[in-house]
């Protein structure tokens, strides 16, 4: 119903949706089931999995260097969580939200109106947190691969910057071209990487028992530090927050349930085959990263010089690959380089394809994002951009992004064990409520002792939740004026009423009145009122329209109207989320139906313009003959189809 002024081939280019291939796998709440696009679970496991195994690129290295030798045990614990708290909790986020709106929309659920949409908005600054370092870190880790490769070493040492710049830059080209074909790739890339990961697991873990005083050594470090065994049980409690980043993956997983081939019975509203193999899933995938988290954080532990692992050490950010380069010789090692560079890599795609669906599933519906965000390409460009500013400030350091990282994926973890917890309590389930209790207490801490440790984090996160609160409004007050109406819905009656109104001669005449008692005196009132001021015949009947408010934080929404009886008055009723937007909407609709434009009488409002402006923005209300005029003229350019606007008073 808006109209738009003509696209060059460039502006064209980068804002045709319809063309657009981000990769993508929300499906939007009117969307139909995209059948073509499913597949069996454990490939789609692979497409989450190029973020969530590509952890253990970085994550042995990450883990010796926060625990030293206690990596192994404080590893042990990260699995534990996994498999008796984060995977619980993301089997139930399955359960709830299984159409690729992930954990977000429990919460949005929960509560309403604006608050609703300010905590939305708030945790959409840990998403990208949590996204944009992963596909920096990711980017960086894989530079760092790249860079220690003793083929190319002296060449391209101490250019990291510069090769995390490139990937991030052929990212974004991959996904301005199209992100097709997006599993088939992932599955060669994460069985590769997890069978080159595999070989070199068993042959530490045989290195180790051919030396076994490897092991007797690894112990006596630990005895002689710590108590046994709950000195170090305490320790690695108290190190657990450091390697939470091997927590990443399952936000993801939900994310592309849409993507899940489920039962041929599935329905929208119950996809429950969908829903059961996205928790196989989930499963599958927890258990796999824990077998080769613990494994991994055991062999590069006991076979890895500790200084090796510090800033500057060949096995920093790279400590299975180290491995490969120490058991196998530089031709494996380079192959295994090779695979977990592909993987580090597309771990930053599947970042990126979350954010291309996590932002436009909730800015654009609120009002809060500029046209374009809609559209994949503008999206693209502005978050490799980000990514970039992100690499330069940190220099391309895998260890200086970490902190960054876990916050961001923390945040969205607790805020799901939360919105899990709130959900099972409303429910009236006790049991499940204190389980998920116990479980947002863990997530809370863990986060707390992140931020606390690492403020780096929660100063980027911060960061971008100030850039899109910003962003958010000034776009919500300069689209405040569209006609942001999906459809226009009449009950029976409603159309009834149209039908007898019009002749097919003259407009439809209508009285715009705030219900207020609902009276035959508060119709005759107005109706005598509107009369005189606008000069209304006695003989030219009207009708009245009133606009009763659902959501006014809401962007846009269906209006229904229906018709209602007052004595003499006929009535027409409608709903939506702004008074302004439905009337426009409403009055265009009825001059579609009858080829004549209406018109509308108002009354002037009394209070002061900056309440009214506020008014209109915060409840959907505000001096509404102006407003609904503009609404109509950015509408409708031609003035003599345009609904004419009477105003008295």
């Amino acid at each position: 119903m808006t109209t738009h002024t003509p696209a060059g081939p460039v502006r064209k280019w980068l804002l045709d949706v319809e063309d657009a291939d981000p990769g993508g796998y929300y499906e939007g709440e009117r969307e139909a089931e995209r059948k073509q696009h499913v597949q069996p679970w454990w490939r789609v496991m692979c497409l989450t999995g190029v973020d969530y195994f590509s952890t253990l690129g970085y994550q042995p290295g990450i883990a010796a260097l926060a625990a030293g030798a206690l990596a192994p045990v404080a590893t042990l614990v990260l699995v534990l969580v996994t498999l008796f708290a984060a995977l619980p909790m993301y089997r139930r986020v399955a359960a709830e939200s299984p159409h690729g709106d992930g954990s977000l929309s429990m919460l949005q659920r929960l509560l309403s109106y604006w608050p609703s949409k300010l905590l939305v908005l708030s945790l959409l600054g840990f998403v990208a947190t949590g996204f944009v370092v992963t596909i920096t870190l990711s980017a960086a880790d894989a530079a760092a691969h790249i860079t220690e490769n003793p083929f190319v070493k002296e060449a391209l040492h101490g250019q990291e910057v510069v090769i995390t710049l490139a990937l991030i830059a052929a990212l974004a080209a991959v996904f301005l071209k199209g992100f097709s074909e997006a599993i088939g790739v992932a599955v060669v890339l994460v069985v590769t990487y997890l069978g080159l990961s595999s070989v070199v697991l068993v042959r530490g873990i045989v290195e180790v028992v051919a030396h076994p005083t490897v092991l007797g050594d690894w112990t006596d470090h630990m005895t002689a530090t710590h108590s046994m065994p709950l000195g170090i049980i305490g320790a690695s409690l108290l190190v657990f927050p450091a390697l939470a980043l091997g927590l990443s993956g399952f936000e993801t997983g939900v994310v592309v349930m849409p993507l899940v081939k489920g039962d041929p019975t599935d329905t929208h509203d119950a996809p429950l085959g969908r829903i059961r193999n996205a928790k196989k899933l989930l499963t599958a995938a927890a258990l796999i990263m824990s077998v080769l988290l613990v494994g991994s954080s055991l062999v590069t532990t006991l076979l890895i010089p500790e200084q090796e692992f510090q800033p500057g050490g060949e096995a920093n950010g790279r400590a299975l690959a180290y491995l490969a380069h120490e058991l196998f010789g530089d031709t494996f090692g380079t192959a295994y380089d090779l695979a977990t560079i592909g993987i580090l890599w597309f771990a930053g795609a599947s970042a990126l394809a979350g954010l291309l669906n996590i932002v436009p599933r909730y800015l654009p519906k609120y009002g809060m994002a500029p046209d374009w965000a809609s559209s994949t390409r503008p999206l693209v460009l502005v978050l490799s951009g980000i990514a970039a500013v992100v690499t330069i400030a940190f220099r391309a350091d895998v260890d200086e992004q970490a902190g960054a990282y876990a916050t961001g994926v923390l945040a969205l973890m607790t805020s799901a064990a939360i919105a899990v917890f709130l959900t099972e309590l409303r429910r009236g389930h006790r049991r499940a409520a204190a389980f998920f209790a116990v479980v947002s207490a863990i997530f809370v801490y863990t986060f707390v002792v992140t931020i606390v440790e690492r403020p780096e984090g929660l100063l980027i996160a911060l960061l971008f939740i100030a850039m899109i609160l910003v962003v958010s409004v000034a776009s919500r007050i300069s689209r405040s004026t569209e006609l942001r109406v999906r459809d226009v819905v009449y009950d029976e009656g409603a159309t009834a009423l149209l039908e007898r109104t019009c002749d097919g001669r003259n407009p439809v005449r209508l009285i715009a009145n705030k219900l207020q008692k609902g009276d035959d005196s508060e119709y005759d009132d107005k109706s005598l009122e509107v009369r005189v001021d606008n000069h209304l015949k006695g003989w030219q009947k009207a009708l009245f329209i009133e606009v009763e408010i659902t959501d006014a934080s809401d962007f846009d929404s269906p209006v229904s109207v229906r018709s209602v009886t007052v004595g003499q008055h006929e009535i027409l009723r409608a709903t939506g989320t702004s008074v302004p937007n439905v009337l426009a909407a409403v009055f265009l609709d009825i001059r579609d139906r009858t080829g004549i434009p209406p018109h509308g009488y108002f009354e002037w409002s009394d209070r002061a313009p900056g309440a009214n402006v506020l008014r209109f923005l915060l409840a959907g209300e505000g001096d509404v003959p102006p407003l609904t005029h503009e609404i109509l003229r950015r509408a409708e350019p031609d003035e003599a189809r345009r609904p004419k606007v009477h105003v008295g008073g």
